[in-house]
């Protein structure tokens, strides 16, 4: 008799933004007449930049070519990609980094998730709270979190590691023992950023212990501060230590495109054992590659027209955010973020439950934000806005907010 995997029943409710999205519909449903604004979901609303629909154009003919059509693509991704990610987003900032070490994919979130495959059950993670529900989810999938404590909104097997407004929204270092360490900077929820000084102690610790950082940097491309590391190569010895996932997504706008990397150095061994191997086989084992076209478009966004691009409209992203943080200190929240991140992470009025602040502003404003208990505890009588939406869109929302 076929039997289902046990450890799927063991995950809470709905994924989170499929429940906001249920709400949300539910709600357009009982008044069409409201106009929703969207603030929650970190989807991008600006277009393509010109340099990457000209480069999608052009592999797309190429395509409809005998000699130039291409099929699969190699395991690793293309190497005129992986060349120019190595160069452009590790060497020029003084990180050891070869194009072998780069695993092109379809998006951080698929590699974040399914990277867990390639390391024993018997590994103890630690995460962020709050956290980004992938991180959580995908190893309660596999068995690795044991079973969920109601009363603490926790999973009895995890490390949980406290991010509130007293450490700036940067956990403190694990006093228990972890074996694989989530790390997301610029921070998804909270928008909070680390020092390359504090990272450093986080890779001293992890080389210290044989833990292995795995680090999401999804967010890069909107640091401004110059004390703050793009990528946690920038630290002394991460690479016996750590893996880095990256994104297109919220870099160049390529949500609807589908294209991430992922950073496995060769130097990163445990027992012995090649983990940027391991890594290689299970991705050719079961992924057949990003599309030619899209891997094109990503070449594209390290032209020096398609950088000028992407930076003017990663500017206007920043814009909203500003405009998000100054209309809430008008309005008197206490709030986090959007300096180096598009992310502004906001404490509810009255020490209102996140939900009942979700439902207050989607009622009264008409706004859609994410409830911060859906990333964790530690997250309740939390809030997050994202700055994706429009200009026109996000003055109007505050100027909603402001009126509550």
């Amino acid at each position: 008799m076929a039997k289902i995997n046990d450890n799927y029943l063991k995950l809470q409710g709905s994924y989170l933004f499929s429940t906001i999205g249920k709400k949300v519909r539910e709600y357009e449903a009982a008044n069409p007449d409201k106009k929703i604004i969207r603030l929650g979901i970190g989807d991008v609303t600006q277009p393509l930049v010109p340099a990457v629909i000209e480069a999608l154009h052009k592999a797309v003919d190429e395509m409809g070519i005998a000699e130039s059509f291409k099929g699969y693509a190699p395991d690793l991704g293309y190497a005129f990609l992986r060349e120019v990610i190595a160069q452009k987003d590790f060497k020029d900032r003084g990180c050891s980094i070869e194009a072998d070490e780069i695993f092109v994919s379809d998006g951080a979130k698929c590699d974040c998730g399914n990277i867990q495959e390639i390391f024993g059950l018997d590994n103890k993670i630690a995460v962020c709270d709050p956290v980004y529900p992938v991180y959580v989810d995908s190893n309660v999938m596999a068995g690795r979190t044991g079973v969920f404590d109601e009363a603490a909104g926790q999973f009895k097997d995890v490390v949980y590691m406290p991010c509130t407004s007293e450490n700036a929204f940067v956990p403190e270092l694990p006093k228990e023992k972890a074996d694989l360490i989530y790390l997301c900077f610029p921070n998804n929820p909270t928008g909070a950023v680390i020092k390359k000084s504090e990272l450093q102690n986080w890779v001293d610790y992890a080389n210290k212990n044989g833990a292995v950082i795995l680090y999401d940097a999804a967010y890069e491309a909107f640091i401004e501060e110059d004390d703050v590391p793009h990528s946690i190569f920038e630290c002394k010895g991460a690479e016996t230590c750590a893996i880095e996932f990256r994104s297109f997504s919220k870099t160049a706008g390529f949500t609807g495109l589908r294209l991430g990397f992922t950073v496995i150095p060769k130097a990163l061994k445990l027992d012995g054992v090649s983990v940027h191997d391991l890594w290689a086989r299970r991705h050719g084992t079961k992924y057949n590659g990003a599309p030619y076209i899209v891997q094109r478009a990503g070449e594209a966004v390290y032209s020096d027209e398609g950088r000028k691009q992407i930076k003017e409209q990663i500017a206007k992203y920043k814009v909203n955010a500003k405009i998000i943080a100054e209309g809430l200190k008008e309005a008197g929240y206490e709030f986090s973020g959007g300096i180096n991140a598009p992310y502004i992470w906001l404490k509810t009025p009255g020490n209102m439950s996140s939900w009942d602040f979700f439902d207050l502003l989607l009622d009264k404003a008409n706004v859609v934000g994410t409830p911060g208990v859906g990333f964790g505890p530690h997250g309740e009588h939390y809030f997050r806005l994202t700055a994706f939406g429009s200009k026109a869109n996000t003055e109007e929302a505050m100027r909603r907010i402001k009126l509550l």
